[in-house]
């Protein structure tokens, strides 16, 4: 009842909290005999893990994966896949003096009137530490995907916008998304970013972002209508991610404020297959993928946790100031654009083999 498990026929369970020993996860569904080291989940865990920069948490964890089960001779082997990641730099003591307070915008009101308990260290299991579980099976499903499809599913994340200030999209340069800090596609945002970012930073607060994650090579059919749409299933996994409060697919909001003839993505024959001259659809028609970009965005909050005082009660009900000491990110944003390139990467290996078992 927990639901701790996303995924119907590719799925992943998450254990674990920020400060225990460890977090981790079970994948399991994976077809056998696919080849998978640890280095090729590593390198998906080394773009999400802290401490990369100054524009995000110091807290140094090397989020190195350990492969518990389902691999045997470097393929897996059909059965469930448990990998693990230790904890190595907690500080539990920067979290005594919120013990009996709740941080506002943080789940700790909320999880301790549903359990009667909370983990106050880090915020437990509501902390963004347990995304890296999501990223390490966001990699095996990346394996799935290229295995089952030849010619390749390239999936990429990028932020697009930093509290009010967006990118311009004319400068759009893919090439450019892994050769900075802020995974930004357009160069020219950067210094004015890095500006940004280190005044919101020294000033204590914390400000949200807009991650954009894209797939292309995606094959024309996945999904199920009507409540196993895939745009219903990419909504639920980027939503299910912390701090994310929207997410849209394709124009999303902006559909609203278009004519039909607009928003409307023409359709004419090139080369003997069907193409579209645009996709605001996001690659989406009726919860099926067409065969275009499937196109997600979400929002992601500001870091509930920030050093400038703020009003809030303790759990005996008393007014109370709290500030939250640690480390944190200025911008949770930032970290969390491998994390949606995950959980599009699971989605779409899901979706792929529950249609290769009713459609073959």
């Amino acid at each position: 009842m927990a639901l701790n498990t996303f995924g119907q026929l590719f799925t992943f369970t998450t254990w674990g909290e920020s400060h225990g020993p460890a977090i981790g996860c079970v994948v399991d569904g994976v077809p056998p005999l696919i080849p998978l080291d640890k280095t090729e989940i590593q390198t998906w865990l080394d773009k999400r893990k802290p401490g990369q920069s100054r524009f995000t948490t110091q807290r140094k964890e090397t989020d190195e994966v350990e492969i518990l089960s389902g691999v045997f001779e470097g393929k897996t082997t059909g059965t469930p896949i448990s990998l693990m990641i230790k904890n190595v730099d907690a500080r539990s003591r920067d979290y005594g003096e919120i013990s009996k307070k709740y941080r506002p915008g943080h789940a700790d009101y909320t999880y301790e009137k549903k359990y009667g308990i909370r983990d106050f260290r880090g915020g437990g299991r509501a902390s963004a530490r347990e995304t890296a579980s999501r990223v390490a099976a966001g990699a095996i499903a990346r394996k799935v995907l290229n295995s089952l499809i030849p010619s390749g599913v390239i999936i990429k994340g990028a932020l697009v916008q930093i509290g009010d200030k967006p990118i311009n999209r004319k400068n759009w340069k893919v090439s450019e998304i892994d050769k900075n800090a802020f995974w930004s596609p357009d160069t020219e945002v950067v210094a004015s970013w890095e500006q940004y970012l280190d005044e919101v930073r020294k000033s204590g607060s914390s400000i949200g972002a807009i991650i954009e994650v894209r797939a292309s090579g995606v094959p024309v059919g996945l999904g199920e209508p009507v409540y196993g749409k895939i745009d219903a299933q990419l909504a639920a996994a980027m939503m299910s991610i912390n701090a994310v409060k929207s997410v849209e697919i394709g124009n999303g909001i902006k559909s609203a404020s278009l004519t039909g003839e607009e928003n409307a993505d023409e359709m004419f024959m090139e080369n003997n297959r069907v193409a579209f001259k645009s996709n605001n659809a996001g690659g989406v028609l009726g919860g099926l993928t067409t065969g275009q970009d499937l196109v997600v965005r979400f929002a992601v909050k500001p870091t509930s946790s920030i050093l400038n005082a703020r009003q809030t009660i303790d759990n005996q009900g008393k007014q109370v100031e709290i500030s939250t000491k640690g480390r944190h990110d200025p911008c949770v944003g930032i970290r969390a654009v491998p994390v949606g390139e995950a959980m599009m990467a699971i989605v779409i290996a899901d979706q792929l083999l529950r249609h290769r078992g009713q459609i073959g």
